[in-house]
């Protein structure tokens, strides 16, 4: 059974790559600009790492979200907000 933290878990590490797509980002220059290994970086996505509160407003930064936005919404709703507000 999954518990309410690792489904949360699950929907932010989700919300990271697909901002990080939508951005047309590789993994290797958000690797780069955290100053770690891509392969450092590839286990954040998939969830082999757990990330500091640090490492998630570094990478909120870097995408150019709001924290808040990244752990509390689906990227859909963040990407509509970016696109429109960038009209």
């Amino acid at each position: 059974m999954t518990s309410l933290s690792d489904t949360k878990t699950q929907i932010v590490i989700s919300n990271i790559r697909k901002i990080r797509e939508y951005r047309n980002y590789t993994q290797d220059y958000l690797a780069a600009k955290l100053q770690i290994s891509q392969n450092a970086y590839s286990k954040i996505e998939l969830g082999y790492s757990n990330v500091t509160f640090t490492r998630l407003l570094d990478i909120a930064e870097i995408l150019e979200v709001d924290i808040t936005d990244m752990i509390s919404a689906d990227c859909e709703e963040i990407v509509q907000l970016k696109v429109s507000n960038s009209v």
